[in-house]
Formats: C-alpha cells, sequence, structure tokens
C-alpha cells in the first residue's frame, strides 16, 4: 500500500524554501518533489490562503516565505493542505449488519481516533523553525556544503 507523502514533500520544499535568497517556481518544486507543477500549484495556494507562502507573476516571480517558521507547526501545515489522512488502515465494512464486525469496528474506531489526537497533538508541537533547527545541525554535523541541499533546486 502506497502512503500518502504530501505532507512530507511539502515540508520538505518549505525547509528548502526557508534557505532560497529569492523566490522559486513551481518548475523547481516539482522538480524536488518529483512531481508535476501543477501538483505543486494546488498545494501551494492551500498555503497562500493560511498565509505561510506567497508568489508574484512573471520573470523573476515565484513562491516565497512569509511566515515566522517559529509560528508555524506541522499540524498548520496539515491543515493548509487539506488535512489529509493520517492513518492509512480503516475498516471492514462488507457486512454493516454483521455483530461481530460491529464490535471489531468500534473498538479499532476508539483505537484510531486516539492515535490520530495522538498524532496531531505532536503535529501541533512541533514548529517549521525545529525541522530547519536539525536540519542545520545535520547539515553542519556531517560535512555538507550548500550544493547539497540544493538538489533539483
Amino acid at each position: 500500500m502506497k502512503r500518502d507523502s504530501k505532507l512530507s514533500g511539502v515540508l520538505h520544499v518549505l525547509l528548502h524554501m526557508a534557505e532560497m535568497d529569492g523566490p522559486i517556481t513551481s518548475e523547481s518544486l516539482a522538480a524536488a518533489m518529483h512531481t508535476n507543477p501543477v501538483v505543486v500549484r494546488r498545494l501551494m495556494a492551500g498555503l497562500r490562503q493560511a498565509g505561510f507562502v506567497s508568489s508574484a507573476k512573471g520573470h523573476g516571480g515565484g513562491w516565497v516565505l512569509s511566515c515566522s517558521l517559529s509560528r508555524v507547526t506541522l499540524g498548520d501545515i496539515h491543515n493548509a493542505v487539506g488535512a489529509p489522512a493520517l492513518l492509512a488502515m480503516g475498516n471492514r465494512t462488507e457486512s454493516p449488519g454483521c455483530i461481530v464486525e460491529q464490535a471489531v469496528n468500534a473498538a479499532l474506531d476508539n483505537a484510531f481516533d486516539e492515535a490520530e489526537a495522538l498524532l496531531l497533538k505532536r503535529f501541533n508541537s512541533i514548529t517549521l523553525a525545529d525541522l530547519s533547527k536539525d536540519f542545520h545541525r545535520r547539515m553542519t554535523g556531517g560535512g555538507f556544503t550548500q550544493k547539497d541541499i540544493e538538489h533539483a533546486l
């Protein structure tokens, strides 16, 4: 089963954008995310609506961060990209009248709800600044250069 990596991809490009001196195009972001520029524009539209990025058209235009990394959490970004499902598992629904299926689904629903609430709580405690700090720690500790972080950008 393929996992939804939308949140991870968006966080990835936001951290790259934080390292950029100027705007970056949808095409460049799409190359970094290994996707189509149309997909990037859809994702960025939600981020723009939430006030996290802005864009300029024309020569020299593109996307830029318009928020403080310390004020935006992973939960904020998750919501801005449409709050995709956090868990890939679900209930069996082939026999809704079966009381065994009902009992199993009730137990699973409770567990899924608790797991999702815990995950969202954690997302709301991690800021983009936390991710940036970890990135910088890894970069300086590993002997990486600016070129290493500019893959496909």
